[in-house]
């Protein structure tokens, strides 16, 4: 598949928000509050300058629970039986489709506030490299749905997806992916705040100026 380069063209920023987060007690992790704001919040304001496409939220249910803290489109999941963050991205990539010069989606999961300002640029230079996929790592982990990812791949999603497949990394394996990488010092930017005693480490951290 030819696919369009990504320099110079716009990308679409997506976060994810359709876990169940059982970790957390359930509900909307990215409603959850971090130092007075939500954590949803805190990841838009990091991801919103970076993307010139504008900005999505991949969310399933009524969409007005998230109004009070996120003005941009909210996506739910174009097929049934929410089959997890894949689904999520096709639905940006299908969105993304229809928006003029945007050939590209970034996705981040809403509970990662700790998200680089250079993540979307180094995902485009890595995307230079001529693979399809770009991804973020930290430390010696990849971070599958921290990714830059081709419009133009979305019919082979929904066709992947129509399978039964599910696996965010057997997805990439299929495609072939780039990889940036940012130090883990003086904290993982990639960090994700899954369980109550995440979001405490966090509030203490900031408490102390971190």
């Amino acid at each position: 598949m030819s696919l369009p380069p990504v320099s110079g063209s716009r990308v679409l920023g997506l976060i994810l928000a359709g876990g169940l987060s059982r970790r957390m007690g359930g509900g909307d992790k990215p409603l959850r509050r971090l130092a007075g704001r939500t954590l949803l919040q805190r990841v838009a304001e990091r991801f919103e300058p970076q993307c010139a496409g504008g900005l999505a939220l991949s969310a399933n249910g009524d969409p007005a629970r998230f109004r009070d803290v996120f003005s941009g489109a909210i996506l739910p999941d174009t097929i049934p039986d929410h089959p997890g963050p894949l689904a999520g991205i096709l639905a940006g990539m299908e969105a993304a489709a229809a928006l003029p010069g945007v050939t590209h989606v970034a996705s981040v999961p809403g509970d990662a506030p700790f998200l680089p300002h250079d993540f979307v640029a180094r995902l485009v230079a890595a995307a230079a490299e001529g693979k399809p996929i770009a991804l973020a790592a930290s430390g010696e982990r990849c971070h599958f749905t921290s990714a830059l990812w081709p419009v133009d791949l979305r019919h082979d999603l929904r066709d992947w997806l129509g399978r039964g497949e599910r696996r965010v990394g057997g997805f990439i394996e299929r495609h072939g992916a780039a990889v940036a990488s940012w130090p883990v010092e003086p904290v993982d930017p990639f960090l994700n705040l899954n369980a109550p005693e995440d979001l405490a480490a966090a509030e203490a951290m900031l408490a102390r100026g971190g």
